[in-house]
């Protein structure tokens, strides 16, 4: 009976832990994505609930992060305020980590600022370097794992 008491415990301690969803800026990203130059390429992927083809990619982004421990992936969702709440439910029944972002300024300023050459289309992937910070490829639209792993193995080369 004590086994099983503990193993309750222990699961309810950690199996409702909550994830964290903090506002971010585009400004605050990229001060995020330049504080691991040196330690870690970064993946971002801009994302949000009512976007198909984004919430199907996201198991396999999640995947990505378990493959290479110099590598940081940051989500950030463009949810509308109102769907916090769901997208918390999504990230806590999806994401490992305890941490995620969601858009908290304009969407052009934002896109303007993340990337000039962005169109606002979801989702959108960057993939920064290890070495300097510098964006070494980005992409709007589901793209097959293959092109997020070279663009990674890109990105943690010297």
């Amino acid at each position: 009976m004590k086994i099983v008491t503990c193993f309750l415990l222990i699961f309810i301690i950690y199996g409702c832990e909550r994830k964290e969803l903090l506002p971010v800026t585009a400004q605050n990203l990229v001060e995020k994505i330049y504080s691991y130059q040196g330690e870690k390429a970064v993946l971002v992927n801009v994302w949000a609930l009512w976007c198909k083809p984004c919430v199907e990619e996201f198991p396999m982004v999640v995947n990505l992060v378990n493959e290479w421990t110099d590598l940081e992936v940051i989500f950030v969702s463009v949810d509308f305020e109102e769907e916090l709440k769901n997208v918390a439910g999504f990230l806590n029944k999806h994401y490992p980590r305890s941490v995620s972002y969601y858009k908290k300024q304009k969407d052009d300023d934002f896109i303007n600022i993340l990337n000039p050459n962005w169109s606002g289309g979801l989702p959108y992937t960057a993939i920064y370097s290890k070495e300097d910070g510098s964006l070494v490829d980005y992409w709007e639209g589901k793209k097959e794992e293959s092109r997020f792993k070279e663009s990674i193995q890109k990105a943690l080369k010297p």
